[in-house]
């Protein structure tokens, strides 16, 4: 599996995992109690500063962002159907500017990082006996590395649909990505298994 960590030596990836996390968490709840337009035109801006200077190229790190940014401009679009433009404008500045920021720890922080923080912050419900803290830290790992595998698997059947002189629509692209995606997420399950990595 690709990863989506980024070598470097810049403060964010000498930051700690669980103040990236808690900043992610503020930043959220922040950026949804806020309405005003002139505020959040600043955190796409912010983010946008962020995440182009960790030392990815521009096009790799467009092309990372290009899956979310459909996705981003879905919601918007069917936010302004359903809502008023002054609404849609504010989803749009939210989320991007929670996706840049995500982005820019996720291309700071290793998985492995990752997996351990989160297991240690489930320790607490696991002595409750409500889950198991290595499962919660496999399942986020598992979720960070899937990323830019479904990413290269949507790049090369978009690939595969122009070599065949075929008109690229999301609807055609959908299918095949989710049947692939879920065959390999069966057989990483069943590789887990076999090495009694959690619990049946």
């Amino acid at each position: 599996m690709k990863s989506l960590y980024v070598e470097g030596t810049s403060p964010l990836h000498r930051l700690p995992v669980r103040p990236k996390l808690v900043f992610l968490a503020l930043l959220g709840i922040s950026l949804f109690l806020t309405r005003n337009p002139l505020l959040l035109l600043i955190g796409p801006a912010l983010g946008a500063l962020v995440y182009f200077t960790l030392g990815l190229p521009a096009a790799e790190a467009l092309r990372r962002l290009r899956p979310v940014f459909l996705t981003i401009a879905i919601v918007a679009a069917f936010s302004f159907m359903v809502n008023s433009a002054e609404e849609a404008l504010l989803q749009l500045l939210r989320l991007t500017t929670l996706m840049l920021f995500a982005a820019a720890v996720t291309a700071t922080t290793t998985v492995g990082d990752f997996i351990d923080e989160i297991t240690r912050l489930a320790q607490p419900l696991e002595r409750a006996g409500l889950v198991r803290a290595a499962d919660i830290g496999l399942a986020f790992g598992l979720v960070v590395r899937f990323v830019p595998e479904i990413l290269a698997r949507y790049e090369a059947i978009r690939e595969a649909h122009k070599a065949r002189g075929l008109k690229v629509r999301p609807l055609t692209l959908v299918a095949p990505l989710v049947i692939l995606t879920l065959r390999e997420a069966d057989q990483i399950a069943a590789a887990i298994d076999a090495r009694g990595l959690r619990r049946h």
